[in-house]
């Protein structure tokens, strides 16, 4: 047989489905004992039936190549061997998650209001307006129901002693839903007798989930939605237009939008002129509007944040909201909800250092050989440095760098990231992954029952991001224990 857990060496770290004296974990039983059953013949036709399944459904991503080309689409990585979670843990995670995104959504109205939170000293004032993505703009503006970011992607980590993280929160635009919801497609197509086996919670109902929230931020009673997408060569186009389509929502770039003299947003069609009562945006604050923002944007509504101060379009996710996705405030989270909510967060916090404070940067200046440092406002795992496997000479730039602009970095422990049996060629290996679960926030808050699994294909990196070699798993949320 190909797969024997007796030889799947875990090396001392936590592993999603196997222990350290290689037994399934509760609730893993019946996989492993299906992937052991599987012959070296039956485990290639099952991967390469994933791959002909992504194949088939157009499934892929755009890496940009920094060369004369451009960038290129790539088919999505994909590992056919799930990664599980029960379904006690999910709810306690759900509801961190929960209080966690409410908390950032009263930072930011407070931010853009009354700037308690400054007054009363819990976060600094000039973090905030030192921050770029901090938005005058904003300032006194209402969004239905106080909140910014109606679309979260935090990503979630576990640590060698099985405690999970945050690691960070996506609050902007954050992407890769529409690969959790196609992940699930391959699995059923690849493994159809697993899901006989095991009660599995369903993730298909993000786009009836995320149509609802879009609604309830309009009093319009059957509103016209639109994505608002960059255009075919953005990384995510393929998410752009899955989610519209799923949603029966029309996508649309910054041409085809208008905004009239009535500050009200209309779409260009063959049949004419139609209003457009709520966007979902997938592009950058600074590229929404020239008339606001970056002049030369070819990407925008030029008078779009006219319409949304004046209230008759509704953005989703609010312009501004980038002030609490910063890896610097990040650090101030657990503060912001004892502040907010009066509550103990549910889910900590990876350790942090704020560069910006000295006997802080002191410590990290002196420890650069054994942390991971990073950019307050850089995503996709660009621009960090790993201190653990850093040559002298990344760590001495890196020193510069944070003496020259201490209040754009912070720093963490290397985390012994957990890992999970990974297919390589015709035998499972333990690579490291993380978690992005998705959350909704409107009238209604909303969770995923599952999310992104991202893995790093590559053997002892911890870079999970597809961009870098990473690749994806699908992520089950079971109540069957055995």
């Amino acid at each position: 047989m190909t797969i024997d857990w007796r030889s799947y060496d875990t090396d001392g770290l936590w592993d999603e489905l196997i222990t350290a004296n290689h037994r399934a974990r509760k609730g893993a039983g019946n996989l492993c004992r299906v992937l052991t059953n599987l012959s070296d013949e039956e485990l290639t036709a099952r991967k390469t039936a994933a791959e002909l399944a992504i194949r088939s459904m157009g499934i892929t991503f755009t890496v940009y190549t920094g060369e004369g080309s451009g960038s290129i689409d790539r088919e999505w990585p994909f590992d056919i061997v799930p990664r599980l979670v029960m379904k006690r843990e999910w709810d306690q995670i759900s509801a961190g998650l929960q209080q966690r995104v409410k908390a950032l959504n009263r930072f930011i109205e407070d931010v853009y209001h009354e700037q308690e939170i400054f007054k009363d000293g819990v976060v600094p004032r000039e973090y905030i307006e030192r921050s770029k993505d901090y938005r005058t703009e904003c300032l006194g503006v209402s969004p239905k129901h106080g909140v910014w970011s109606h679309v979260c992607g935090s990503d979630l980590v576990r640590d060698a002693d099985g405690q999970v993280y945050v690691l960070e929160d996506n609050l902007r635009v954050p992407s890769g839903v529409s690969y959790m919801l196609e992940n699930r497609e391959v699995m059923k197509r690849v493994f159809p007798e697993l899901f006989d086996e095991y009660v599995i919670h369903p993730v298909d109902d993000y786009p009836a989930q995320l149509k609802a929230c879009l609604r309830s931020l309009t009093d319009v009673r059957s509103p016209q939605i639109a994505v608002l997408t960059p255009g075919i060569y953005n990384s995510a186009y393929f998410e752009h237009a899955y989610l519209a389509s799923a949603m029966s929502a029309q996508l649309v770039e910054g041409s085809d939008l208008f905004v009239g003299k009535d500050d009200v947003v209309y779409m260009r069609t063959i049949e004419g002129m139609i209003r457009v009562d709520v966007i979902y945006r997938r592009i950058d604050d600074l590229f929404l509007d020239p008339e606001v923002f970056d002049p030369d944007s070819m990407l925008g509504v030029p008078g779009l944040m006219r319409a949304w101060r004046a209230g008759n379009v509704a953005l989703a996710n609010a312009p501004g909201c980038g002030v609490a996705d910063d890896k610097v405030i990040y650090t101030y989270v657990p503060e912001i909800i004892r502040y907010y909510l009066q509550e103990e967060p549910i889910l900590p916090n990876v350790p942090s250092y704020r560069c910006v404070e000295k006997d802080q940067r002191d410590y990290v200046l002196a420890n650069l050989d054994k942390l991971v440092v990073k950019p307050a406002n850089e995503s996709g795992g660009y621009g960090m440095m790993i201190g653990p496997r850093a040559s002298k000479a990344e760590r001495d730039k890196f020193s510069r760098q944070i003496l020259a602009n201490p209040r754009n970095y912070m720093a963490q422990p290397m985390l012994s990231l957990s890992t999970s049996p990974t297919l390589i060629d015709n035998h499972v290996e333990p690579r490291h992954l993380d978690l992005r679960p998705f959350i909704l926030s409107g009238a209604k808050s909303y969770v995923t029952t599952g999310g992104l699994t991202r893995v790093a294909m590559r053997k002892g990196s911890i870079v999970v991001n597809s961009s870098q070699g990473g690749g994806s798993k699908d992520t089950w949320v079971v109540d069957l224990e055995t």
